[in-house]
């Protein structure tokens, strides 16, 4: 079984953007998104993958990802993903001894920037940056599927 373990912060402020070593733009739509699970596309510069996620809350849960062909994956988003398909830049970050990944998004969820972390245990320690802001890792309105329902410009 295929298990995630992340942790899901804001950012405070703009000083990540020093030590980005490269970035990818990503675009990405769900089949489907529920309280069991969602089932993804995403296209990340030349290669498409779908991935399938438990709908568990928190830092642990069961994921699954699978190469497919690009060609399908643009077809699937285009064709079958429900609208709006959630585009961001996805920047890597090294701190310390692990690589972060700050997704900046953009379209409907403009404005939002946030930062993850995988680790390979929920209890491995890791640095936290001094630009790191809230944890939202328990928060679902910051779970990417849950962004592309109810987008980060549509909250009061």
């Amino acid at each position: 079984m295929g298990i995630e373990i992340e942790h899901k912060f804001l950012v405070r402020d703009d000083r990540w953007r020093q030590q980005v070593e490269r970035s990818a733009r990503l675009r990405q739509g769900y089949l489907t998104s529920d309280a069991r699970c969602s089932v993804r596309v995403r296209v990340a510069g030349d290669q498409g993958f779908l991935n399938i996620k438990s709908g568990t809350l928190g830092i642990q849960r069961s994921e699954y990802e699978y190469a497919i062909p690009l060609a399908e994956a643009e077809e699937i988003l285009d064709i079958l993903c429900e609208k709006p398909l959630l585009e961001k830049t996805r920047h890597f970050v090294r701190h310390d001894k692990h690589v972060w990944e700050i997704d900046e998004f953009a379209g409907d969820n403009a404005g939002l920037i946030v930062a993850e972390v995988e680790l390979s245990r929920p209890d491995e320690p890791f640095a936290r940056p001094d630009w790191l802001g809230e944890d939202v890792s328990h928060d679902i309105r910051y779970y990417n599927s849950r962004l592309a329902r109810h987008p980060y410009n549509t909250w009061s």
